[in-house]
């Protein structure tokens, strides 16, 4: 649905993107990562069809950014990381102006809005007007809105930012069910925890630089990153460092380390399976208060590959 390839942009000196390359097919919920001046925004932009590249091709759905911009808009959605809305226009009236500007035939408008308020559960607020709204009933206005004329393609950036966790979360819900109906999504986001729990690939972007694109299990694997167990064991007694050798001279497992009388075990990358620990223990004539999986985490995959620079 999304291909770009070698794309390039600089602003005077500044290289915001350099040379990129990116695919991302339908139903795909893709989590676009980095710091502040990274290339995110840009990226999206030019896709956008809102600034053109200097060098490299960009195509939405089989149509080119440089040439096809009509055509693009027309299948794609594109929510700015700053949300611009009429304060002066209830929730309904804001919904019917963009209908009416994608061109929406009028006798389809009221089912089309009733349907995307539906979706985004805005429907007791279609009286509102927009000025009364909440920071998230504003976000989630501004997912309905490009939901209007029905896109194949999202282009959502920062659309959790600033949210509460209560709001935070029905954003998630909401884009993850967007991308069960096929649409493709690209998520920009600095909350590595909500777009582990809702993308089904990543993409890592520094100093305008992509550095890793793909699923993020995958990403745990390649740069390094295991599953993660913490055990307490019901005997103040037990022999913790005996038994921390123990652990981590087992291939299946990259570290142990004992704190605050408890191990944390990180499992080798790709190592899901973490019975043989409890086995372990129990052979040792060790009884187990508390055995905790943790499965591993985004930030730890972010920063084993990022350096902190910013542009």
């Amino acid at each position: 649905m999304i291909e770009i390839r070698g794309v390039t942009k600089r602003f005077g000196k500044l290289v915001a993107v350099d040379d990129i390359s990116l695919d991302v097919g339908a139903g795909e919920v893709f989590g676009f990562i980095g710091p502040n001046g990274a290339g995110k925004s840009t990226t999206m932009k030019i896709l956008a069809c809102l600034l053109r590249p200097d060098a490299g091709s960009a195509m939405v759905d089989g149509h080119d950014v440089m040439t096809d911009g009509d055509a693009i808009r027309r299948i794609l959605g594109y929510m700015p990381d700053v949300l611009g809305v009429y304060d002066d226009l209830t929730v309904e009236e804001y919904l019917h102006f963009f209908a009416a500007a994608f061109n929406l035939p009028r006798k389809q408008r009221k089912a089309t809005i009733d349907g995307v308020l539906e979706l985004t559960d805005l429907t007791e607020k279609k009286k509102a007007m927009v000025e009364s709204l909440s920071r998230g009933m504003k976000q989630r206005l501004g997912v309905a809105r490009v939901l209007v004329h029905d896109p194949k393609v999202l282009l959502l950036d920062e659309p959790a930012s600033g949210l509460d966790p209560r709001a935070r979360i029905e954003m998630r819900e909401l884009l993850t069910e967007l991308g069960r109906m096929g649409k493709c999504l690209i998520v920009s986001s600095h909350i590595l925890t909500e777009l582990a729990q809702m993308c089904t690939s990543i993409g890592i972007i520094e100093r305008g630089k992509l550095l890793y694109a793909g699923s993020i299990e995958d990403a745990y694997r390649r740069m390094g990153v295991g599953d993660r167990v913490r055990i307490r064991l019901e005997s103040e007694e037990a022999p913790l460092e005996a038994l921390r050798s123990v652990i981590a001279g087992d291939e299946r497992t990259q570290s142990a380390k004992v704190s605050d009388g408890v191990i944390h075990v990180e499992l080798t990358p790709g190592q899901t399976s973490h019975h043989f620990l409890i086995e372990m223990l129990v052979a040792r004539g060790q009884r187990i208060a508390a055995f905790t999986p943790e499965a591993p985490r985004l930030e730890d995959a972010f920063m084993s590959l990022t350096k902190g620079q910013v542009q």
